[in-house]
C-alpha cells in the first residue's frame, strides 16, 4: 500500500514504514499479522479484525467509511502502549530492544491508515472526505505523540551518539540514522512552548493540506462539458467518444457527451477536438481547479499553509521551507537545484521556441491567423506529429489496449527477473 498519501498529509516526513519492510530491513515483521486489540468492536469492525483475504490484502468489500474513526482510536491506543513499553525499559537501549522494537510497533495502526489514505485518493466518497476531514488533525496529533516522545528519542539518540561503537550491519546503521533523523525533523529536539507550537502547525497543516486536496477534488467533479451535436465532437476519435458518452452515462445525463477534468478525458480532448472555443474553456477549468471564490477557493488556504511551512522550517533553524525540504532530497541545498535549473532552463526554454514556430508554422500552412495558446498546443503538436512521422495516437491506439499492456508488463517482469505470474480468480 502506497505511503504517499500520508506523507503529503504529515509534512514533517515522518517515516516510510513500507519502504523499510520492503527494503527487507525487518521482511519478519512486515509477514506477521498485527496485533489483535482486546476490546468489543474488534468483532464488528473488519479493520480490526484478522484479514483472512488471499495475501492479506485488506477486505475492502466490508470496509465502510464509519469504521475508521474508531478503527483509529484503537489502533492509536495500542500503539502509544507499545511505544511507552519501548521507552519505560530498564535495559541499556540496545538496536533490538529500541529500534528493533520501534519498527515493529504499530502495526495495526500502519495496516488501518494505509486503507485509508489509498482509499481517499483512489475511491473516495463523501461520507470519506468528511471522516478524512475529521480524521486529519487527529492522525498528526499521533504522529506528534510519536516523534514527540521524550522517553522514546532519549533511547534513540543514545544510540545514534554510539552509532560507530555498536557493530551494527550497514542495514540496521541506516534505520537507526533514519530514525534518529525523521526524529529530529518531526520536532523531538524542541522544547516546552516551542514544541507545543510545533504540534500545532503540524495539526493545523494535516487540516489545511486535505482541505486543499479536496477543494481540488470538488471542482474536478463539478465540472462538466456537455457535447451534444456533431460539430462539438468534431475531431474526436472513436476512443474519446466512447469515454465521454460513459462519463455522461455515469452521471445520468442522456443524449450526450460529456468530458470531464479527469485526465484521460481532457488530454485527449485537448489534443484532438477541432473546437479552438470548447478547448479553451475546458483548458480554463482544467487550470484554475480550486481558484474560485467560494467554498472550494484554494488561495486562502495556500496562503496558510505556506505561512505555516515558513514557520515550520525557522523552528528546525532554516532560513525558508526550501531549506528544510531539500533537506531530505537528493539535491541537499537550494544552490543544487538552482545550479541544475540553470543548466536545463536555457536548453528548455530555446527548445519551446523551436516547437511554438513548428507550430505557428503550421498554423499559418492552414490558412489560419491565430496565435498559438496554451489550448491548442496539445492539438497543433498532434497535427505536427503526424506531418513530421506520419504517427497518428487515434491510429495506433487501438494496438495497445489495456489487457495486453498488463500482460506486456508481465511478460517483461519475467523475462528480466525470472518471475512468473497466475491469475488469481
Amino acid at each position: 500500500l502506497s505511503t504517499r498519501r500520508r506523507r503529503s498529509a504529515f509534512p514533517h516526513a515522518a517515516p516510510n514504514r513500507s519502504r523499510l519492510h520492503v527494503e527487507g530491513l525487518n521482511p519478519r515483521i512486515a509477514a506477521s499479522p498485527p496485533e489483535k486489540p482486546a476490546m468489543s468492536t474488534a468483532t464488528s469492525n473488519p479493520l480490526l479484525q484478522p484479514w483472512d483475504t488471499p495475501f492479506g490484502l485488506p477486505p475492502f468489500e466490508s470496509i465502510r467509511p464509519e469504521h475508521f474513526a474508531p478503527g483509529f482510536e484503537a489502533a492509536r491506543a495500542a500503539h502509544l502502549a507499545e511505544l511507552d513499553a519501548i521507552a519505560a525499559q530498564s535495559e541499556t537501549p540496545s538496536f533490538e530492544n529500541t529500534i528493533a522494537a520501534l519498527d515493529r510497533s504499530g502495526r495495526l495502526y500502519w495496516r488501518i491508515e494505509g486503507v485509508f489514505h489509498n482509499l481517499a485518493a483512489s475511491d473516495t466518497s463523501p461520507a470519506l472526505q468528511q471522516a478524512e476531514r475529521e480524521l486529519a488533525p487527529q492522525l498528526a496529533a499521533h504522529q506528534n505523540a510519536i516523534y514527540m516522545h521524550r522517553g522514546l528519542f532519549e533511547r534513540i539518540a543514545a544510540l545514534h551518539a554510539r552509532r560507530d561503537e555498536l557493530g551494527l550491519t550497514p542495514e540496521q546503521r541506516r534505520l537507526l540514522e533514519r530514525f534518529h533523523f525523521d526524529f529530529v525533523r518531526a520536532g523531538a529536539r524542541l522544547q516546552g512552548d516551542a514544541q507545543r507550537r510545533y504540534a500545532q502547525v503540524m495539526e493545523r497543516l494535516a487540516e489545511l493540506t486535505t482541505r486543499f486536496g479536496q477543494n481540488v477534488l470538488a471542482d474536478e467533479n463539478d465540472f462538466r462539458l456537455e457535447l451534444r451535436t456533431e460539430a462539438e465532437l468534431a475531431g474526436l476519435p472513436d476512443f474519446v467518444r466512447a469515454a465521454a458518452r460513459q462519463a455522461a452515462a455515469d452521471r445520468g445525463i442522456a443524449d450526450a457527451h460529456v468530458i470531464t477534468l479527469s485526465r484521460s478525458l481532457i488530454v485527449p480532448f485537448l489534443t484532438f477536438s477541432e473546437r479552438r472555443d470548447l478547448r479553451e474553456q475546458a483548458w480554463r477549468a482544467w487550470t484554475s481547479r480550486g481558484e474560485h471564490d467560494g467554498a472550494h477557493d484554494n488561495r486562502p488556504v495556500a496562503r496558510e499553509i505556506l505561512a505555516l511551512r515558513e514557520e515550520q522550517a525557522r523552528a528546525h533553524g532554516c532560513a525558508c521551507y526550501a531549506d528544510y525540504a531539500l533537506a531530505d532530497t537528493m539535491a541537499g541545498t537550494r544552490a543544487a537545484v538552482g545550479q541544475l535549473l540553470d543548466q536545463v532552463w536555457t536548453r528548455a526554454v530555446a527548445r519551446v521556441e523551436e516547437e511554438r514556430e513548428a507550430l505557428q508554422a503550421l498554423v499559418l500552412s492552414r490558412g489560419e491567423s491565430l496565435a498559438i495558446e496554451a489550448w491548442d498546443w496539445r492539438y497543433y503538436a498532434e497535427k505536427v506529429r503526424a506531418l513530421r512521422y506520419d504517427l497518428d495516437e487515434a491510429e495506433v491506439k487501438p494496438y495497445f489496449p489495456l489487457e495486453r499492456m498488463v500482460e506486456a508488463a508481465f511478460d517483461c517482469a519475467r523475462r528480466l527477473f525470472g518471475l512468473e505470474f497466475v491469475l488469481r480468480l
